[in-house]
């Protein structure tokens, strides 16, 4: 896929800020907090849902609060040629929230979350166990001064002056 066709323009721009703030708003009430007609709004969710921009809309959810106040990461070095089924090994374990494949020391990037300490060592040691694994290096996360967001490029964009921190 070219870059023309996942280009996204300000109204694209503004209907994702509009849906990450209430993303339980329906088609004609964003439409009508656009100005532009019903049709249009659905035509550009249609379009970003079939190009993969919008992959859907999951509730934010606080993992702390559901029990995993503890998030590590893990940089794998893994055997050449192994990476998936390291990856399938790694998608089994539900503690495992994201994998990354990088350049650099490590092969593999993993942010996992576990209940406690000795929670994350069972996590650990479930990583650890694949055979392809070799090496690992593991930090806690003390804390999220910049959690995961797209809003800011969402913001330029379309035009917006950012939000206020």
């Amino acid at each position: 896929m070219d870059f023309e066709e996942t280009e996204l323009d300000a109204l694209d721009a503004r209907l994702l800020l509009l849906l990450a703030d209430e993303p339980r708003l329906g088609v004609l009430e964003c439409s009508r907090r656009l100005g532009v007609a019903r049709g249009t709004v659905q035509a550009r969710l249609d379009r970003m849902r079939r190009r993969g921009v919008l992959r859907g809309f999951p509730p934010d959810l606080n993992l702390a609060a559901m029990g995993y106040g503890l998030t590590a990461f893990a940089v794998l070095e893994i055997a050449q040629g192994q990476r998936n089924a390291v990856a399938q090994r790694l998608a089994a374990i539900d503690e495992v929230c994201e994998v990354h494949t990088t350049t650099g020391e490590g092969d593999l990037w993993v942010r996992l979350v576990a209940r406690s300490n000795a929670d994350l060592q069972r996590v650990i040691d479930e990583v650890v166990a694949a055979p392809q694994v070799l090496r690992t290096s593991t930090s806690i996360a003390l804390s999220t001064p910049v959690p995961p967001r797209v809003r800011p490029l969402l913001e330029r964009l379309a035009g917006d002056p950012p939000a206020a921190p």
